[in-house]
């Protein structure tokens, strides 16, 4: 306080003296507390000049009294003050949220001796502005409520959140409640029966399946009252759908007491009791997914869709909100307020996989928001064997979530009634604001990693903790029979009921016949399948001239007040020529044109991917910006009042958050086009987990199909190993029973036809298309526009020679090198050489390729062709599924550039050199041509 504060205060005591309601109430309270009734008296009259009984000397001398008092109270105030902030900021440090009872150590700034409060003071009154939902006078009242709302079970980090708007609400609703939940009877009796649920399968099926692999949940039951009661509050907030997903820890308890697939199932897979049924199929049952129907309290119905997932823990969460976001769109649910994600986490993965910092980064993006998703981490302490100490650098878990303006509440998970206010508020948020919300729930982890795993070896003192400790619902129970809230009768005839089901669910199992508990595709993907590829003819994906026109003369208009880019003046004018068949398609009008025709069939069509909008190589142009206003206008959004919704969207600097996001977005969208597009064709390897896990395996594993489509630029044109190679090899490594397509079409028209058989074709499958880069704008590279009203996208494309009289040579190759090879061709005037193209790599079956060679005699030399290196590109992959039969008629060898740990060389200079070889070795040592 300053010299102006002491001058402001001697002001008001004056004011006081002349009128005591001329100051504030108070500042009044604080002056009456210094009654002067002790200053002199004469016969019971005032004393002193004052009028008022007192001299000059002592009214001074109370002034100054009242101000050193008035100065230390407002010294105080501040000190209160920064006290309830420093609560707020800091007082989840106190919180006792270990089940375990490890103590932690409580910072300086809560502890008021700090702020120089002695015990004395604890009694005073302060004016506490900033309590403004806490009737609280004292400083130990004050404390007392501040210790209580941010103390106990549940810690809350928010202060971090920029929109006071966000901390008003959170402060409001925690404050004046001191983050506590009435509870009725009827649902404290709820949660111990979801705990009952719990605890009692955990210890039937490790009482049955002795040293099965289940991943139990013992120690961290809470999580299935949470999940009930978030189920209940969702179908509160009129939430349609729920889509989870979550690792292998507890699943096997939330299919059971959630999603209620049937105990007998679960058991008949611990049995596994058909082996020759699952050969080289299948997964583990702790990585299986389901659905089912719930029903609330008041029955509201609530779809719930457990996601699939394999081992790698988080990879999961893009594709649980892809699935969201597609539910959504479909539903045209604008709003995001009728489908919802929750996101189980471990603790270590949460904080130790970068895929979870991309996932919470798509929370706020238009292209990827569905309106929040709850996070829930299973707090074990514990990553397999690793220490919180070696895991993170961080203090909590879940410091990654900061990064959004989000509130993060941490619980005991062994208080849940705790764990139902953190549920309350969290889902009461997330409708509120639109935005995620993360529950870090502290449990500990009963047994080890797995059932045969021992804890001991580098854990001793947390499981001498965890050994002495009952389960949740022991220790809750307890508490309930001592408020008087249940009966042991009826804790005894909610166990009876469980146990009794889950021994008449296990005879069954025993003595029943086998029978798969196969959600068979239904619903949206009825009509669709999956297996090997149908025999006959593809659908025909050609389209009217006229469909041809209005798409492509669609995308020259533009509102009247658009002001357009210079440069794509003439981009405009060359899709004009072509809209009226002046000019044939090149690469981009084609896709734009598949993109059009495809809407106006009312199929969405949904691309993203990085630069996408505009294009990496500058080629695309779907989304205008005009120069004064930079207004966003996409062309393709004005085809019809009545076509299907398109999106192209600018992803973030990701790669296996977004193609995550693209796989669950086609699992619910079957009749749309889904592409995520690379920014080069490598890239891709970055997300090689959703490549391998998903995308190549999901039907093998889970009977799930896809139809997404994977755009990946490639293409060798001396930009170096980075951006030259789309990795082909390893999606070959990847096919076996018709699993995934890989094509390379080499023409606008070939890719055309491509992707609308994606959509048009019942036969379901991810496509992976190799796109080209130079290609894009060679002046070869384009269709007429008959090519694109007949015709259907073939897997071999024959060589074009108009003079193929006699041949010599077969060369065989895809993509780009085709075209370097027919300009060298005409150079040497080898027309004895055919040049052949495989636009389909996979599924291609041996008839299908030597049909194509039928035409040329025998033991003519056939030559597979390829930029890529001899260990890279398709040669692996062709000799071994090929070779045999083609030898059996003809010769074949190979021509590529030699074996190399990197794609390409790094030199510009290098790389025309080694091209210039390849060409040359393609046709050198011919047969001499003789003329006519």
């Amino acid at each position: 306080m300053n010299t102006f504060s002491l001058d402001y205060i001697d002001d008001l005591y004056v004011q006081f003296i002349q009128d005591p309601n001329s100051v504030s109430p108070g500042w009044r309270r604080y002056f009456e507390e210094f009654s002067l009734a002790a200053a002199p008296q004469t016969d019971g009259q005032p004393a002193g000049a004052n009028g008022d009984g007192r001299s000059a000397e002592t009214v001074s001398d109370v002034t100054r009294t009242i101000r050193d008092e008035a100065l230390w109270l407002a010294r105080m105030q501040d000190r209160v003050d920064h006290l309830v902030r420093e609560y707020r900021v800091r007082g989840h440090l106190m919180a006792q949220l270990d089940p375990l009872g490890i103590d932690r150590q409580a910072p300086p700034e809560l502890d008021p001796e700090s702020y120089g409060v002695k015990a004395a003071d604890m009694d005073r009154e302060f004016s506490c502005p900033a309590l403004e939902y806490v009737n609280a006078r004292t400083l130990k009242d004050i404390l007392t409520k501040l210790r209580s709302t941010y103390c106990r079970s549940i810690g809350v980090q928010f202060m971090h959140i920029d929109n006071r708007t966000i901390r008003d609400w959170l402060q409001r609703r925690m404050e004046s409640s001191e983050n506590r939940i009435e509870l009725s009877r009827d649902v404290q009796t709820r949660i111990y029966t979801r705990l009952a649920d719990a605890a009692i399968f955990e210890e039937f099926v490790r009482r049955k399946f002795v040293g099965a692999k289940t991943f139990s949940l013992e120690g961290a039951e809470s999580l299935i009252p949470l999940l009930d009661l978030a189920l209940e509050k969702a179908g509160q907030h009129n939430v349609k759908g729920v889509v989870m997903g979550m690792a292998h820890r507890g699943r096997l308890n939330v299919l059971a007491n959630i999603l209620g697939k049937r105990a007998q199932s679960i058991f008949w897979e611990f049995d596994d009791p058909e082996p020759e049924m699952h050969r080289g199929t299948g997964d583990v049952r702790y990585h299986l997914g389901y659905s089912s129907d719930w029903t609330t309290s008041t029955g509201a119905k609530v779809h719930i869709s457990l996601c699939f997932n394999p081992s790698h823990l988080e990879f999961v969460n893009t594709v649980a909100q892809g699935r969201c976001r597609a539910k959504q769109d479909r539903a045209k649910d604008d709003r995001h307020a009728e489908t919802m994600t929750i996101l189980m986490h471990g603790d270590a993965a949460f904080a130790g996989e970068g895929i979870v910092q991309e996932t919470l980064n798509l929370s706020q993006l238009p292209g990827y928001s569905t309106g929040g998703t709850l996070h829930v981490i299973i707090n074990n302490q514990v990553g397999f064997t690793t220490e919180a100490d070696e895991a993170r650098s961080c203090t909590y878990a879940t410091d990654v979530a900061k990064m959004l303006q989000i509130p993060i509440f941490h619980v005991n998970g062994e208080d849940p009634e705790a764990v139902a206010q953190v549920v309350s508020l969290a889902m009461d948020f997330r409708r509120e604001f639109r935005r995620d919300v993360v529950i870090d729930m502290y449990a500990y982890r009963r047994w080890g990693h797995n059932e045969g795993d021992e804890p001991r070896f580098t854990q001793p003192i947390m499981y001498r903790a965890i050994d002495q400790r009952k389960g949740v619902r022991e220790s809750y129970l307890e508490s309930l029979l001592t408020m008087g809230e249940l009966t042991r009768e009826e804790a005894d005839a909610i166990a009876d009921v469980r146990q009794n089901k889950l021994e008449r669910e296990f005879e069954a199992a025993k003595n029943e016949p086998y029978v798969p508990d196969l959600q068979t595709l239904g619903g949206i993907w009825r009509g669709y399948l999956g297996g090997m590829e149908p025999a006959g003819d593809q659908p025909a994906t050609g389209i009217k001239s006229e469909t041809i026109t209005s798409v492509l003369s669609s995308l020259t208009k533009l509102p009247s007040d658009f002001s357009l880019q210079r440069k794509l003046q003439r981009f405009m004018e060359l899709r004009s020529e072509m809209a009226i068949g002046k000019k044939p398609l090149d690469w981009a009008s084609a896709e734009s044109l598949a993109f059009g025709s495809l809407l106006l069939e009312g199929h969405p069509v949904r691309l993203s991917g990085q630069d996408c909008e505009r294009g990496t190589f500058s080629q695309r142009h779907s989304v205008l910006h005009d120069t004064e206003n930079n207004a966003k206008y996409m062309p393709l959004r004005h085809l019809s009042s009545n076509q299907a919704r398109i999106d192209i969207i600018n992803s973030p600097l990701s790669e296996a958050g977004v193609l995550g996001f693209e796989y669950g977005y086609s699992l619910d969208f079957p009749d749309a086009l889904v592409a995520w597009e690379a920014q080069f064709g490598d890239f891709w390897n970055v997300a090689q987990v959703i490549v391998d896990q998903f995308i190549a395996s999901a039907e093998d594993k889970w009977g799930r199909l896809s139809r997404l489509v994977l755009l990946l630029p490639h293409g060798f044109e001396g930009q170096g190993p980075e951006h030259c190679s789309a990795r082909l090899e390893r999606f070959l490594l990847l096919t076996a029973e018709h699993n995934i397509q890989v094509t390379q079409p080499s023409t606008p028209a070939q890719y055309f036809h491509l992707l609308r058989r994606q959509v048009k074709w019942q036969w379901s499958k991810p496509l992976v298309v190799l796109t080209p880069k130079s290609l894009l704008r060679h002046p070869a590279v384009v269709s007429s526009t008959e090519e694109f009203v007949s015709g259907r996208f073939r897997k071999i494309m024959p060589d074009e020679r108009t003079d193929a009289s006699h041949t010599d040579r077969v060369i065989l190759c895809s993509g780009k090198v085709y075209y370097d090879l027919i300009e060298k061709r005409r150079e040497l005037a080898a027309n004895n050489v055919a040049i052949v193209r495989i636009e389909q790599f996979y599924p291609l079956s041996t008839a299908e390729l030597m049909h194509a060679l039928d035409e040329y005699a025998s033991e003519t030399e056939i030559i597979w062709l390829q930029e890529e290196p001899a260990n890279m590109g398709a040669w692996q992959f062709f000799k071994v599924h090929f070779s045999d039969a083609i030898n059996q008629k003809y010769r074949l060898r190979s021509l590529s550039r030699v074996e190399s740990a990197s794609p390409s060389t790094g030199s510009s200079s290098s790389h025309k050199l080694e091209q210039d070889d390849l060409l040359q070795a393609a046709f050198a040592d011919l047969p001499a041509l003789t003329s006519a």
